[in-house]
């Protein structure tokens, strides 16, 4: 018997050495799948070409000119932990696991802020693997290169927000006839809300939704105190 035990905690042990090794070797293989796909869209035009491309758009908005409930509201909204963490969230991605696995559906992505940066930056709108690995090469040369500041400029003036407009610029002319500075608590909440799904949650589009999702952001504002529950009802009730 005690044979019988020791073959069979050998085989054991092998078997989980072979998966091991086989994780490592697979792990491996999708990050040099991702790097390469990272290497051949800087080949067709670099990182600092592509950011200086988006800064001398003219709908540009710089950082200073940004509404402070709107920078707010989408960092509450998409990354909390925008000023804490690097490329990416460990404890974002932990989360999202969490949640996703839960539930049994994808609710979560744990994307950062400069994972999305990434993503419309670097490349387009694809979705698979190999593009997503792509991503967390990107976002740290992001990360490197770039402040938080600039990075947060590059996130609302390439984000899409629906019915054909493209940056906080053109979405705070379009939606409300305004410059982003001018927005107010309602209206910064409501454009936080729409680059998750700008197909649903443009305000145009599906009003109702729209204001689901903009209670949404307020929700996370007032969590991670952003705002008083007198700002939140004000909007809510209004």
């Amino acid at each position: 018997m005690g044979d019988v035990m020791k073959i069979l905690k050998n085989i054991l042990f092998k078997i989980i050495v072979f998966i091991f090794i086989l994780i490592i070797i697979c792990t491996s293989i999708l990050l040099f799948l991702g790097y390469n796909y990272y290497s051949n869209a800087l080949k067709e035009n670099s990182l600092s070409s592509r950011v200086n491309t988006i800064r001398n758009d003219n709908d540009f908005v710089n950082f200073d000119d940004l509404n402070e409930d709107y920078i707010n509201a989408v960092i509450a909204t998409e990354d909390h932990r925008f000023y804490e963490h690097g490329a990416i969230d460990p404890i974002a991605i932990a989360r999202a696991i969490y949640i996703n696995i839960k539930h049994m559906e994808l609710q979560e992505g744990g994307s950062t802020i400069t994972q999305q940066v990434a993503k419309n930056v670097c490349f387009d709108q694809s979705k698979n693997a190999i593009r997503k690995i792509a991503e967390f090469f990107a976002a740290y040369d992001l990360e490197k290169n770039y402040n938080k500041k600039e990075i947060f400029e590059l996130y609302v003036n390439t984000a899409y927000f629906g019915n054909g407009y493209y940056g906080i610029k053109q979405a705070s002319e379009g939606y409300y006839n305004k410059e982003p500075k001018e927005l107010n608590l309602s209206e910064a909440s409501m454009l936080a809300g729409v680059p998750n799904a700008p197909s649903v949650y443009a305000p145009t589009k599906n009003p109702d939704l729209a204001e689901q999702r903009q209670a949404q952001v307020l929700k996370r504002m007032l969590e991670y105190g952003y705002i008083s529950q007198e700002d939140f009802d004000s909007v809510i009730n209004n």
